[in-house]
């Protein structure tokens, strides 16, 4: 080949990897997001709405350690991604259905957020071993930047397309009908993504001992003091965050007694405040390294939940909805970028299936105590605020953790 047929697959390769993020944005803004409202809008009451954003996680997690046997038997992690994929659109399947009938039981809602976690979760260490040997490292923290940023684009309209969708849909006879159509988009879209990554060339076939990792050689990783210590503040994080975000959709639909165009408006505005601050975090992370963009990330976190208890003014909400954007966008492509930079390609995939297990277990365990404490203290407003406060805590404590890591 060429160096002018390789610039040209380059071209494509990136042109399609942005495609497919823009397509798994749109079905995380339209599907994804509105799970929790589903099963509130079906009856199934706060604690099911708050468990099925995490509990289903751990069994996906558990899924995906497959994941390097699996790629090791196809010879490919495109072939393993874009299986995964296809089969994470097909999880929709059953909500269309459930809401198309008009009822909902637990055990199918939690089926259905089991597999699309679970194939979900899958295509991840793959996808991260397989894009980093398309894209140079030059150009990594500035394509992953803008990569973001249209993907933040797709969820916002996917997000604002569902919640005006529900307003329009509130009080019709068949309320859950709108679901029907919301889930039915994004199998459509995750059907598209998969098609992007299919499009996708892959330079190097998968090695079958480079894949390989005992479990002895994971826990070294972690008391590697270098990059073992990232690893276990960004798990703690996991457990920190779950121990309120469950509980925002309740918060908001519930105490705070917002329409679901208003919660669509929320949600939305972090995802625009991201757009806006990608920019300068990719061309930030590009001059000053990936550890630099965590550390702010992870110290603009800490005050996010209880700065919802300072006034429940709609202003209000949404200054603090902006600072989250911001904060969770330099924290999530920080995130992206330290899993390129510090793990050896060659145990990339074997590192990132046993981490999304440690973690999913950190969101499971967060998300448990956050239901204990709130089927203790009642779905009232202090209920509420405990959480919050407890989960800034927690953050604060991750975070002079970070500090011996990687300093500010």
């Amino acid at each position: 080949m060429t160096a002018n047929d390789r610039s040209a697959q380059l071209r494509r390769d990136l042109r399609a990897i942005v495609g497919d993020g823009v397509a798994f944005s749109v079905m995380v803004g339209a599907g994804e997001s509105y799970i929790p409202a589903f099963a509130l809008a079906a009856g199934l009451g706060e604690i099911t709405a708050g468990l099925v954003a995490t509990l289903p996680m751990l069994v996906g997690a558990a899924f995906q350690l497959v994941t390097p046997a699996a790629v090791r038997r196809l010879g490919s992690s495109r072939r393993w991604v874009v299986l995964c994929a296809s089969a994470q659109a097909a999880s929709f399947a059953p909500l269309v259905i459930a809401a198309l009938m008009g009822r909902l039981s637990r055990p199918v809602l939690f089926l259905a957020a089991a597999l699309y976690w679970g194939f979900g979760m899958a295509t991840g260490p793959a996808w991260n071993t397989w894009v980093t040997q398309i894209v140079p490292r030059p150009i990594r923290s500035r394509f992953f930047a803008a990569r973001s940023r249209w993907s933040q684009v797709a969820v916002l309209a996917g997000l604002l397309s569902g919640g005006l969708a529900l307003q329009a849909g509130t009080g019709s006879e068949r309320p859950l009908a709108i679901f029907a159509a919301l889930f039915g988009t994004a199998l459509l879209a995750r059907a598209v993504s998969s098609r992007f990554l299919a499009s996708q060339s892959e330079p190097a076939a998968a090695a079958p001992g480079a894949l390989r990792l005992s479990p002895g050689a994971f826990w070294a990783t972690f008391r590697d003091p270098a990059h073992g210590r990232l690893l276990i503040y960004l798990i703690w994080v996991q457990m920190a965050v779950q121990i309120s975000a469950p509980y925002f959709t309740p918060f908001m639909l519930g105490p705070l007694k917002l329409s679901y165009a208003e919660y669509a408006v929320l949600i939305g505005i972090p995802f625009i405040a991201r757009i806006v601050a990608l920019p300068a975090l990719g061309s930030l992370a590009h001059r000053s390294g990936s550890r630099r963009v965590l550390w702010i990330g992870s110290l603009g976190i800490v005050p996010l939940p209880s700065l919802w208890l300072v006034s429940q003014h709609f202003a209000w909400l949404l200054v603090v909805q902006v600072a989250s954007g911001i904060a969770w966008g330099a924290y999530e492509l920080a995130t992206l970028l330290v899993f390129f930079d510090h793990i050896d390609e060659r145990e990339r995939t074997s590192v990132l299936s046993m981490f999304n297990l440690a973690a999913a277990v950190a969101v499971v365990l967060g998300a448990g105590c956050g239901s204990l404490l709130f089927r203790w203290l009642g779905p009232e407003l202090p209920g509420y605020a405990v959480l919050f406060v407890v989960s800034s805590g927690l953050r604060i404590a991750g975070l002079v953790y970070l500090r011996r890591s990687i300093g500010s």
